[in-house]
């Protein structure tokens, strides 16, 4: 099964919104096979965001998810990466569609709630930054069954 990060960001935690988004990602089918609630340091998020250093928002951006805990989770199902992007919805909330994580409950870019991994390669790069192999847990649940075609009977 594919597996992609999440990052509740500090505006959703400060918000009272984990629950909320993690009900939404297990209401879908996905699994959480790994998280955590960190303090995440300006090291980290500078290799996490580090695709946009040079960019005119990358201080801001390092400033803003190190200014909380956010929360970090591995979720896994069948298309992660796709089915999470699209629960949370587009990246600026504007054009986020209702029903979406953003679309409900952000309003502008700079206070969008989630962060997802955007392809398969980098989900694979992001968890690694935050997770050891060790800490991903492997398990089936009884419903699974009910939600991929890809389960066997037991």
């Amino acid at each position: 099964m594919e597996k992609t990060l999440v990052i509740i960001k500090p505006d959703a935690v400060q918000r009272g919104l984990i629950g909320g988004i993690i009900s939404r990602l297990e209401a879908r089918g996905l699994k959480i096979t790994a998280m955590k609630m960190i303090q995440m340091d300006r090291a980290l998020a500078e290799r996490h965001y580090g695709v946009h250093a040079g960019k005119a928002f990358f201080e801001g951006l390092v400033n803003y998810i190190i200014s909380s805990p956010v929360v970090v989770a591995v979720v896994e199902g069948r298309g992660a990466v796709q089915v999470v992007r699209n629960t949370m919805g587009a990246t600026d909330p504007a054009n986020a569609a209702p029903g979406t994580i953003r679309g409900d409950w952000a309003l502008e870019i700079g206070r969008n709630l989630i962060h997802g991994s955007d392809s398969v390669e980098n989900a694979q790069k992001e968890i690694a930054l935050f997770f050891g192999e060790e800490e991903i847990l492997g398990y089936k649940r009884c419903t699974d069954l009910w939600i991929s075609e890809e389960e066997e009977w037991l």
